[in-house]
């Protein structure tokens, strides 16, 4: 079969959904990392291990004979730690047996939790520069996204753009605190302005806080839910991948109220039917870590990112200083590249140093499309320092 009989099949099996988005940029700048040997500040999982006391607690479970089926919404231990974590983190009462629903990570939560509330023809608000995976995951569900932009660089709304994206077609608003690509931490002020349109439009707050224990100076993680009139209307999706640096485990979990959970939980059972057994045993063990181990965490990133802003503002780039997470968003324009995905390209297979695109993470027609790259740096030093090390062929 030749290449273009293979196009036009490809074209004529695909469904219109999947003609609508293309694959992972983040997954396909991994591959081309791989492919030139260029070190990977793509994608977001670490270059370490994890800490031993998870790995032996999987190690303990596996032997243990957790190694069957759990019940699908997740085992009863994991939901007894959320709820317990959520309490003694914020002071939010959860009832583990209605409100938490464990997912293969936080990706199937987001799909799982949208197929659930999300009808075709309703209208998701959606902050660009987004997560990738947020639009795709919007039109799988029939809905059409409507972004609303996040300005460089503080990546800060406008109050008035964000008010006239919410109307009587508005089903749910995206958050992701805090934020990838951004590092933008959302303060209690936006917060407070988000949960009023909620309100005042009858619309649901999906809030992705996966990097909740990533933040460094002043900042504080503030989850929507706890805001006064949102927590029957606001669905929390978190995973233990970026916490405890064990990305290739897939164990998420979806926080919503009874009924909004009995919603999602179907959607998940026939998604995937449940997570791995065992590890979600190891995860409940690690949700009990003591508080020394989150402020290690953030002084072990807030390190990182100190030294990676000042080594990429001393080669030229015009980074954006995150508050949250673990990526710089930086601007390309000091190189005089206009295209983002060139540059990516160029610094990747020339230079050795993989990157993402930060059109990647924006809709088609939006005004800094092609104005940034994101680099990770949830990597050794000694990986960042190899990097640094290479860019400054870029001087």
């Amino acid at each position: 079969m030749n290449n273009e009989h293979s196009k036009q099949n490809a074209v004529r099996y695909a469904s219109e959904k999947a003609s609508r988005f293309t694959e992972s940029v983040i997954r396909e700048m991994s591959r081309i990392a791989t492919a030139h040997n260029a070190i990977n500040l793509a994608q977001g999982f670490p270059d370490f291990p994890a800490s031993d006391e998870i790995k032996q607690a999987a190690v303990t479970a596996i032997l243990e004979d957790h190694n069957q089926y759990a019940i699908t919404w997740g085992t009863k231990s994991l939901r007894d730690a959320i709820a317990l974590k959520n309490k003694r983190d914020y002071g939010i009462e959860l009832d583990p047996e209605r409100q938490i629903t464990v997912c293969c990570g936080s990706t199937e939560g987001m799909v799982a939790t949208l197929l659930a509330t999300v009808n075709p023809g309703d209208e998701v608000i959606i902050f660009q520069p987004f997560y990738e995976n947020y639009g795709p995951d919007a039109i799988l569900c029939g809905a059409t996204p409507k972004y609303v932009q996040l300005h460089p660089p503080e990546f800060n709304f406008n109050v008035d753009e964000l008010t006239a994206a919410f109307s009587e077609r508005t089903r749910a608003i995206i958050i992701n605190t805090p934020n990838n690509p951004t590092g933008k931490v959302f303060n209690r002020e936006e917060l407070t302005l988000i949960a009023n349109l909620c309100i005042k439009y009858d619309v649901l707050a999906i809030t992705d806080e996966i990097y909740e224990h990533i933040i460094y100076d002043d900042a504080q993680h503030i989850p929507l839910y706890s805001l006064p009139g949102m927590a029957e209307r606001t669905i929390t999706i978190n995973s233990i991948s970026k916490t405890y640096s064990v990305t290739g485990w897939r164990i998420g979990y979806v926080i919503a109220s009874p009924q909004i959970s009995q919603s999602i939980r179907k959607m998940h059972d026939f998604l995937t039917v449940g997570a791995a057994a065992p590890l979600q045993v190891a995860a409940a063990h690690a949700l009990g870590f003591a508080e020394s181990y989150y402020q290690k965490l953030i002084s072990f990133y807030a390190q990182r990112r100190d030294f990676m802003l000042k080594e990429l503002t001393a080669i030229g780039f015009q980074c954006a200083r995150p508050s949250g997470a673990y990526y710089i968003m930086a601007d390309i324009a000091p190189f005089g590249w206009k295209n983002d995905i060139d540059f990516a390209r160029y610094l990747a297979e020339k230079v050795g140093v993989a990157v993402v695109p930060g059109s990647s993470f924006y809709k088609e027609d939006a005004n800094d499309k092609h104005r940034f790259i994101r680099f990770c740096f949830c990597k050794q030093f000694s990986t960042l320092e190899a990097a640094m090390e290479r860019l400054q062929k870029l001087k």
